[in-house]
Formats: structure tokens, C-alpha cells, sequence
């Protein structure tokens, strides 16, 4: 096997992969929260802006503050969301380049599993919400419903077992569960914790529209795909396509489902 690399950079390649799906899940989960019009936001791991672009939509934010370690993922949010209510910085969930009580919603949509130290994370979240504010996030269930994935790892594992390291849902650690989701915010010092799953359709028009986003490259499944020798790929391409539920029409009908955390800071 080549050398796995996972990156989170091009935000014109992110969006096809995952970017869309997080987008379906956003309204689902801003509509769990119910955080009062006029409210300031601060979206961690703001990715390409599809959290935000939702709390501008439908939320009736005064403001909201995206950010995001990725140069790539901030460019791209500053140039596809115009709305004068919205900014971008580049930050480290880790240490929130925010002052304390500042934000009356503290949110993070598909980000905590990826960090370093999560409860770091957490913390920091806490940290920046206002005394009664909300602080939420929502993760993919990496390791039950999120079909578009477990293809994927299925099919790779098979035909490569050292691909496993790579599957986020067999990590070890494992937070994309509702008890690690519900321990983590109660450790960080929120009141009031609540899991909640979300679920969606995540629809293919054809292969095409399945296997495309793979090849670019952003995060572990795609970064796994691009570090096979073109050989191997369209070996791992076509058991994947024999695998998969194709209609009459081409099209595949997948679902996925997140797991979402709220809770009230202190």
C-alpha cells in the first residue's frame, strides 16, 4: 500500500464529498436547538461555511464567526457565503482565538472526532459561551449509519486489511458513540446534556456521483483512495460499484445518520 495521507485543504473538493451531506443534516439540528433570532454564533471548524450559510438562513443570527485551521477551508467560506453578518478566521478549536462569554450559541458540526484532544475542544467551547448560552455539536456515526463510508471500508478492508487504521469507525477512541458525545460536554462543565440523532438521505444520481468525490483527496477515506497505485483503485472502484444498491435508473439510495450534543453553559 502507498503511503495514506489525509487531508483537509481544498474546499472546492471537500464540498462533493462531504460538505452537501453536512448541509442536509444543518437544518435538522438548528431546528433542535431553537437559539432565539438575534443571537451571536461562533461556528468551530466552520469547514467550507455549510453550518454557518444554515445559521444565516435560518437562524436569524446578529452575527456568527466561523473558523477553521484551514487557510483553504476559510477562503472558501469567505468567498461562497456573502452575508455581511458573517466572518471567517483561521483558529485551532484547541485554543479559540476568543475572548470568554462572548457568544450566545457556540457550535461545531462534523469536527470534534477530528481533533486532537476533543476535550480540549470542548472546553473551549464552554469557554466562549455566555452564562445560559448553548453550546452543541453533531459528529457522523462513523461506526453504525453512515452508509456512503462503511462501502467504502467494507470493500477496502477486504481487499487490504491495513486500510482498517484508516476507518474512522474502527478508531480505538471512538467519540462518534451518543455515551462519549454526552461524557464529553458533562465533563467540560455544560448543564443539561442531550444527544440526539439525525438522520438523512444521502442520494447518488449514478457510480459517478458516488466514486467521484473519493479522488479528491479530502479527509481519510478519499486521502486512502488516492494513496492506491491506480491499479489498485480501480480494483477497490469496481467491488464498491458491485456492492452498492444500484436502481434501475443508476441512481443509489443511501442514508446517514449524526449524532448531535447540546448542552447549557454554566
Amino acid at each position: 500500500m502507498a503511503q495514506h495521507k489525509q487531508t483537509w485543504a481544498a474546499g472546492d473538493r471537500y464540498e462533493p464529498y462531504m460538505g452537501r451531506w453536512s448541509r442536509q443534516v444543518a437544518p435538522g439540528f438548528l431546528g433542535w436547538l431553537q437559539v432565539p433570532p438575534g443571537s451571536k454564533w461562533l461556528d468551530i471548524g466552520c469547514g467550507t461555511g455549510a453550518l454557518t450559510a444554515a445559521i444565516l438562513d435560518r437562524a436569524q443570527p446578529a452575527s456568527v464567526l466561523g473558523i477553521d485551521p484551514s487557510a483553504g477551508f476559510v477562503e472558501h467560506a469567505r468567498a461562497h457565503v456573502a452575508d455581511a453578518r458573517a466572518s471567517f478566521e483561521i483558529g485551532d478549536a484547541q485554543q479559540l482565538p476568543v475572548e470568554s462569554k462572548r457568544f450566545d450559541a457556540v457550535v461545531s458540526a462534523l469536527v470534534l472526532n477530528f481533533v486532537a484532544k476533543p476535550e480540549l475542544a470542548a472546553g473551549e467551547m464552554a469557554r466562549a459561551a455566555r452564562p445560559g448560552g448553548t453550546v452543541a455539536a453533531y459528529v457522523w456515526d462513523y461506526a453504525g449509519k453512515m452508509d456512503l463510508m462503511r462501502r467504502f471500508w467494507e470493500e477496502a478492508v477486504e481487499l487490504d486489511p491495513a486500510a482498517a487504521a484508516f476507518d474512522e469507525g474502527r478508531r480505538p477512541v471512538q467519540l462518534c458513540q451518543p455515551a462519549p458525545l454526552e461524557a464529553l460536554f458533562v465533563q467540560a462543565g455544560l448543564r443539561g446534556v442531550e444527544v440526539q440523532p439525525l438522520d438523512i438521505e444521502t442520494p447518488f444520481r449514478d457510480f459517478d456521483d458516488y466514486w467521484t468525490p473519493f479522488l479528491g483527496g479530502q479527509g481519510s477515506a478519499p486521502g486512502y483512495a488516492m494513496s492506491l497505485s491506480e491499479a489498485d483503485r480501480a480494483t477497490l472502484r469496481e467491488r464498491i460499484r458491485s456492492a452498492l444498491p444500484v436502481g434501475l435508473d443508476g441512481a443509489i439510495e443511501l442514508g446517514a445518520r449524526a449524532w448531535a450534543v447540546r448542552g447549557i453553559a454554566a
